[in-house]
């Protein structure tokens, strides 16, 4: 797509490249000629997708606690980012229940540390803040949240995407609108799935570590409704986004969803049947905990803003965002090459936005 090809050559910095999102959106900048810089953890293990993609042979892979302000500082020096991706950070809710502390000095004191950084890089043109959609107050509505609705959150996890988010627009306000050369939004996405994601408590991975091993997939909260939506839907928003921002930095509103269609609202039951069906193989069973942590039940974006701004649209439904991501661990689990996989998929979804 001729839009993206402001990418070929530009120096990219992309916090959380080791994370599934940031390992995804890294490989496609990297395909664009990008010269990619990354800013995280080492990855969990030798399984992550970022790992099996081979992408630290590719880019400047830079192990950094964004807690730790002289290390990120370190890093964008020496990167010198044109264009930053803000993807790094404490991404579970259920795990925040565990580490509070850890979900709100991540997601919070880690993003401020980004965006001190930022703000004394000179070449810097645009900046991509990914947030979550679980930043809105959540009122179990049946219509889409947009950009101007409240902020909240009910567990550690959505409150501190939440902070994060006032956080970027006391930023922005006070620092990043004086300077015309450089412009900023944040970006909104959730329930994102695709090939490569191993986290604990998410209901894809977990389907796939059953269906592979010849388990049940086990489900706590089947009629829960998500808007899922591959991996490569929002990315190609948020690459959108910085290619408008980097061209014209004060044109675009400061916040942006990026959800799938209304017909890729499902229940969590019907999401993990699909799994099942494209593996070819397997069976559900319904295991509620009592005692679970709370999760919300309903949540959906509103993404017109981005559609009327941006002409960004979701590319893949329900159906075929199940299908390519059960696909692509079905053929890694028989040995496919991982590079090879991303790759194609990523060709696939490019060609199909034309």
């Amino acid at each position: 797509m001729k839009e993206l090809s402001i990418f070929k050559g530009k120096r990219v910095l992309v916090t959380g490249h080791t994370g599934f999102k940031g390992s995804w959106l890294s490989q496609w900048l990297l395909e664009l000629g990008a010269q990619v810089t990354g800013l995280a953890l080492a990855p969990l293990n030798d399984q992550e997708h970022f790992c099996l993609a081979g992408l630290e042979k590719h880019l400047d892979h830079q192990v950094c606690d964004i807690r730790d302000l002289n290390g990120v500082n370190q890093v964008f020096a020496k990167a010198k980012p044109e264009i930053l991706f803000h993807l790094a950070a404490q991404p579970l809710v259920r795990y925040s229940y565990e580490a509070p502390k850890e979900t709100f000095d991540t997601n919070v004191g880690g993003s401020l540390n980004i965006l001190e950084a930022a703000r004394r890089s000179p070449n810097l043109g645009a900046v991509v803040f990914v947030t979550t959609d679980k930043c809105y107050q959540n009122q179990e509505w049946h219509h889409g949240y947009r950009e101007n609705d409240r902020l909240g959150g009910h567990d550690p996890y959505s409150a501190s995407k939440a902070a994060a988010e006032i956080l970027f627009q006391s930023y922005l306000r006070s620092f990043f609108d004086q300077n015309p050369e450089i412009g900023l939004a944040s970006g909104r996405a959730g329930n994102v799935i695709g090939g490569g994601d191993w986290a604990k408590d998410r209901i894809v991975p977990d389907c796939i570590r059953a269906l592979a091993q010849g388990n049940p997939v086990r489900l706590r909260n089947p009629k829960a409704t998500r808007p899922w939506q591959h991996v490569l839907d929002p990315l190609f928003g948020y690459l959108k986004l910085a290619a408008r921002l980097y061209e014209n930095p004060k044109a675009y509103p400061d916040a942006f969803n990026f959800g799938p269609a209304i017909s890729s609202i499902q229940p969590v039951g019907r999401l993990a049947e699909a799994v099942v069906e494209a593996w070819g193989s397997g069976k559900l069973e319904i295991s509620q905990d009592p005692n679970a942590v709370h999760e919300a039940t309903l949540l959906h974006l509103n993404c017109d803003l981005a559609y009327q701004k941006l002409d960004w649209e979701p590319v893949w439904g329900f159906e075929r965002a199940v299908k390519e991501t059960t696909l692509w661990y079905l053929k890694q689990h028989q040995g496919q090459s991982v590079p090879e996989l991303t790759q194609t998929q990523i060709k696939t979804f490019t060609q199909d936005l034309k």
